[in-house]
């Protein structure tokens, strides 16, 4: 097997004054050093830095960071050090995300004992800021454990900074229902997250589908029937034409490098091509873990991959169907990803309106604490709407399905806002949803990006 990817690579850089007790400041920074460690970070470090007179142990560290590359550098002081010793490290690496960190003195025979660590944290955190640094300001305090939390979230922050440039979402069609909020100004998007959104046409997808071979759609057809119950049966020919439809968007997405999808849905895959494409969707996600989210949401896609690489789950997407007075209904007319299913995909045949019946997702989906978000833009200047909440189940049905209506898969979200409050700061009928309460992740990773969170 092959070594499991580190969560965040990180440089530790641990700093005592030349005068202060050498071996105090080597456990302090040791112990330190492992506890970093301990949250799964790989560490690239160098021995403790002092001020000596001739900078030597500055540049030996400098020397050793540049071996590597890193996401995020972390200033740790177990004393005091005068502020040039630390800038001399810090100016070599300004464009780094950096974390300042100040180790805690101890109690012994009833007195504190203390290198001063806080005299030097005090005397850098202001001058980092007005150096322009990208930092977050952390100390300890005596009996009290380590900002272990915060230190990992940071982490994840800077390294997701990272791991999103560049990525790709793919655009099967453009503009569904001629919707506003579903549109994106291209080049503050690539300057701001580095996120490219790359278009295709439907046709595209159409005449690779007409070349797929029989052998590969009844590959996924035997998959298919064996993983998904379907309370309905589905004609075959349908799911045939759907397997053949996702392995023309899977040659797209894998010659084009695609981390994320969406189709024309309404005016395009249900209008043109009589195809609801939520069975697609649900390959997509599933079986290419690419994230998927319908009608040309570009900026639902880009919070998708967000929120995906800042948490490692699928990110999966819900619109508003009601307010309630202290929770909202959110659901999916469609499909949603196997992760967040509860027990077996369920699949049924159904119709809605005017729109042909296909293949419908009826799964329950799992219950719990859960945090919704949105990314959006005005111009160049981009806001997340964030906020978590308790996710239950509700029995509801949407007006318009084939009787008896489909209980489609959603959720009542009891807010920890009030819900007046969270519906003045909404910005799209799709939110995106992940478990447990991931705002401190997100909100550090909108710090580095200059994004406002709201």
């Amino acid at each position: 097997m092959g070594k499991k990817k580190a969560l965040v690579n990180a440089a530790f850089a641990g700093f005592g004054e030349v005068n202060s007790p050498l071996p105090l400041i080597k456990e302090k920074c040791s112990v330190a050093l492992e506890e970093v460690r301990s949250l799964g970070f790989e560490i690239i470090t160098t021995e403790v830095i002092t001020d000596d007179p001739k900078g030597a142990d500055v540049k030996h560290a400098i020397n050793q960071f540049k071996r590597k590359d890193f996401d995020v550098l972390i200033i740790c002081l177990a004393g005091w050090i005068p502020s040039h010793a630390v800038i001399s490290l810090t100016n070599e690496f300004k464009t780094k995300p950096m974390i300042l960190w100040g180790l805690a003195g101890h109690i012994e025979n009833g007195r504190i004992v203390t290198a001063a660590a806080q005299a030097g944290t005090t005397a850098l955190r202001k001058v980092f800021g007005d150096l322009g640094y990208k930092f977050k300001y952390f100390y300890n305090i005596i009996g009290k454990p380590s900002p272990l939390e915060k230190i990992r979230s940071f982490g994840i922050a800077a390294s997701a900074v990272k791991s999103i440039e560049n990525t790709k979402v793919g655009m099967i069609g453009f503009r569904d229902m001629k919707l506003y909020n579903t549109l994106y100004e291209g080049l503050s998007l690539k300057a701001v997250l580095g996120v490219e959104i790359d278009f295709f046409e439907m046709l595209e997808m159409l005449q690779l589908s007409e070349a797929v071979e029989e052998n590969e759609v009844l590959n996924v057809l035997k998959k298919v029937k064996q993983e998904w119950e379907f309370v309905k049966p589905v004609e075959e020919g349908f799911l045939k034409k759907g397997i053949a439809y996702y392995l023309a968007i899977k040659k797209i997405a894998e010659g084009n490098h695609l981390d994320g999808i969406s189709l024309k849905d309404v005016d395009g895959m249900k209008k043109i091509l009589n195809y609801p494409p939520a069975m697609i969707f649900m390959l997509l996600s599933d079986e290419m873990k690419l994230s998927t989210i319908p009608e040309n949401d570009v900026m639902g896609a880009v919070t998708q991959l967000v929120i995906k690489h800042l948490t490692g789950q699928c990110a999966a997407y819900l619109e508003f169907y009601d307010f309630l007075e202290e929770s909202v209904l959110m659901g999916v007319p469609d499909f949603v990803p196997s992760e967040i299913v509860e027990g077996k995909v369920k699949v049924t045949r159904a119709a809605f309106g005017g729109i042909s019946g296909g293949l419908l997702n009826i799964s329950a989906v799992k219950t719990g604490p859960v945090t919704i978000a949105r990314l959006s833009n005005t111009a160049d200047q981009y806001t997340m709407h964030i906020c978590t909440g308790e996710g239950r189940f509700r029995s509801w049905e949407e007006a318009g399905w084939d009787q008896p209506a489909p209980q489609l898969p959603s959720l009542e979200i009891f807010l920890d806002t009030p819900v007046e409050a969270f519906a003045q700061k909404i910005s799209g009928q799709h939110y995106i949803l992940v478990y447990g309460d991931h705002v401190q992740k997100i909100a550090d990773f909108c710090y580095l990006k200059n994004i406002k969170v709201i």
